[in-house]
């Protein structure tokens, strides 16, 4: 009974947010009572849609085969947290799940946005109830994930066992809530062009939504990074795939949203770059979903084989990305001018940015389409794979890493380049130091790691020498230097805690690029082999059971050069449900650096061991924790809250009049 009551949900959720749409769009000049019923009808379509999640969650939960989705993609045997996870590890639960942040962001815009101008209000409430409208209906007509299935078999067919982990279980939720979120920023642009209000204040508004999709997207581009490395078992951490491509370009985009709003935001200019990037953000979202699920790409990210559901997401990111362009291109030549500044400022500091930031998303756009693009058109089939994302991907961020301690030393209209470099000498001379330093103790070769290193410390020292530089160390008594720092806005340590967050994951990749070994061997138990500084015991090979797998299990110690032992397990796992091998690699951590062991298939009476030595990898993701850290931080500045100032009582009775 509960999945019927999930279904009549949903398709009550498509009924509301058709009449929000086409109700809001057409009378979002009729005062408050309009933007009333779109506010209640956003909290009443998140209500609805969470219901209909919770009916799949409990199908799922319960094992009730009579469901086809759990069928398909559940066991009764898993364990309960890859039962809740297989609910959106499939096509059609995933877009309910993608459907579920999306009315929960609408709902917290009617929530915390009561302050807004009730035409505005109204607009983004009524552009959210449309994208609402247009995924829930492809999910409702396309992907119905309330199918049942008569009669119910006994067992499901089990999710893919590669899906099986924690990883995947955070890494998606946390993902959508970064695609999805920006929607938010893609109805303020479409409500902005309609109404034609674009200002400062619109910036502000807009700007900590940005914020919390671009934190949360950052999390999970990490959390799917790390997942990707010890789950595959291949080592990687980044492979340059067309989906992580998908998700890593609307990052780039977000980025430059939320420096080009700093700039609207404080002087008023870019209006027109700010609203283009708004819209272009969540388009690239889209992009992502439609190769996620159009069937064109092969990949374990994908969700969906199917050309027709393909053809129906193209046709509805046609009508939305092309509707936004037409009203911008419609619209943006008659926005007014910001103000101006002098190209040595923090505003063409940000506008450098900016550049090169959305010259990266051009690049990799290319590299991911044009395979693609070419095959559907010519039949030819080419790669376009790591070498030349890395290429020019490392060309494009070489200078933007260069002038990134700049920004937050130069002042806001005109500014003196010569003395901003003058407050970043001791940083540059520590990263030249250290830089030198570890490269000889590294071993001296051939190669551009010294430079990597160099922008990588001079990223981070550039961000601590910018709060050092407010806080007047050297100029004034400690005390009263640290109760300058301590009176500091938050969004001043968030900026500077994230581009420090920069600057640690750059030292991550380089040096586990620079400087990784690897050692490919066969073993049998009582052997021994080594890789660095570290020895490796073969102790003993066994066959164990799980939950709903059998797995074969080689147990080894690791000594390390000061005679510290640990003991590590890896396995290559049997799903019997699935009939698909998976491998669990074994990692051990010291300090920054990691021992990443894989057992291979069995040859003969020998067993093959691959082992790599990664030098401080875990520092690619602290530094993403601490950006996502630095955006919590923006976050709690009370001057960037979510919502807006309240207005004044003479304000709001010349609207409501």
């Amino acid at each position: 009974m509960s999945i019927e009551l999930g279904h009549f949900a949903l398709i009550l959720a498509l009924a509301i947010a058709t009449v929000s749409a086409v109700g809001g769009l057409a009378l979002w000049r009729r005062g408050p009572r309009v933007a009333q019923f779109l506010q209640q009808s956003a909290i009443l379509q998140f209500v609805l849609v969470a219901c209909a999640f919770a009916a799949l969650v409990r199908a799922f939960a319960q094992s009730d085969f009579s469901l086809a989705l759990a069928v398909n993609h559940s066991h009764s045997l898993k364990p309960m947290i890859f039962k809740i996870s297989g609910v959106w590890g499939n096509h059609e639960g995933s877009m309910v799940l993608w459907i579920l942040i999306l009315v929960l962001f609408g709902a917290m815009v009617a929530a915390f946005g009561r302050n807004l101008p009730r035409p505005l209000l109204s607009l983004v409430l009524a552009t959210q109830s449309l994208l609402t409208a247009a995924f829930t209906a492809f999910t409702v007509f396309t992907s119905n994930p309330f199918e049942r299935v008569f009669p119910p078999p006994f067992e499901g067919n089990d999710l893919n066992p590669v899906l099986q982990d924690i990883g995947l279980a955070i890494h998606p939720p946390l993902l959508y809530a970064g695609y999805v979120g920006f929607s938010v920023c893609f109805s303020f642009a479409v409500a902005a062009l309609i109404s034609g209000r674009i200002d400062a204040a619109w910036a502000r508004w807009v700007r900590p939504w940005t914020m919390l999709s671009w934190l949360f997207l950052t999390l999970g581009i990490a959390m799917g990074s790390y997942w990707a490395y010890y789950e595959l078992g291949w080592g990687g951490w980044w492979f340059w795939d067309p989906v992580e491509n998908a998700s890593f370009m609307p990052w780039l985009a977000g980025t430059a949203l939320l420096h080009s709003a700093i700039v609207m935001e404080k002087r008023g200019a870019l209006k027109i770059w700010t609203i283009f990037l708004a819209i272009i953000t969540f388009s690239l979202s889209l992009l992502g979903t439609f190769l996620v699920r159009s069937g064109i790409l092969t990949s374990v990210h994908t969700f969906a084989s199917d050309p027709t559901r393909g053809l129906v997401i193209l046709s509805i990111l046609a009508v939305l990305i092309g509707g936004a362009f037409a009203l911008f291109a419609l619209r943006a030549p008659k926005l007014r001018a910001g103000g101006l500044f002098a190209p040595v400022s923090r505003e063409g500091a940000l506008i450098l940015n900016n550049l090169f930031l959305s010259t990266a998303v051009g690049a990799v756009l290319v590299g991911t389409l044009y395979p693609l693009v070419l095959d559907a058109l010519t039949g030819t089939t080419i790669s376009v794979g790591e070498p030349f994302f890395n290429l020019t991907f490392s060309i494009l961020m070489a200078p933007l890493l260069l002038v990134l301690p700049f920004g937050p030393l130069l002042a806001w209209k005109r500014a003196d380049i010569v003395a901003a470099a003058q407050r970043l000498v001791a940083a540059g001379a520590l990263a030249i130091f250290l830089a030198i330093l570890i490269s000889a103790l590294g071993g001296l070769s051939i190669s551009l790691a010294p430079l990597g290193l160099l922008l990588g410390f001079w990223v981070a020292f550039g961000a601590i020498m910018d709060i050092i530089d407010r806080g007047r160390f050297g100029k004034l008594p400690p005390r009263e230097s640290l109760r300058r720092i301590i009176k500091l806005p938050r969004s001043t340590f968030a900026t500077a805690l994230g581009h420090f967050g920069v600057g640690i994951t750059v030292l991550g990749i380089v040096s586990t690029t620079a400087w990784e070994s690897e050692v490919v061997t066969t073993l049998n138990p009582g052997e021994t082999t080594a890789i660095a500084d570290y020895a490796i015991a073969f102790d003993d090979f066994n066959e164990v059971a799980g939950p709903n797998y059998s797995a074969e299990r080689g147990i080894f110690t690791v000594t390390d050069h000061n005679g510290g032992e640990r003991t590590l397990a890896a396995e290559r796992r049997f799903y019997e449900a699935s009939g698909t091998p998976t491998t669990e690699a074994a990692i051990a951590t010291y300090g920054f650096s990691q021992l990443y062991l894989q057992l291979g298939e069995p040859q003969a009476d020998t067993h093959v061991l691959r082992i790599w030595y990664k030098p401080y990898i875990t520092l690619i993701w602290l530094g993403a924790i601490l950006m996502a850290v630095a955006g919590v931080v923006s976050l709690t500045d009370r001057r960037k809250r979510v919502g807006a100032p309240a207005q004044s009582k003479a304000r709001r009775a010349t609207e409501a009049a």
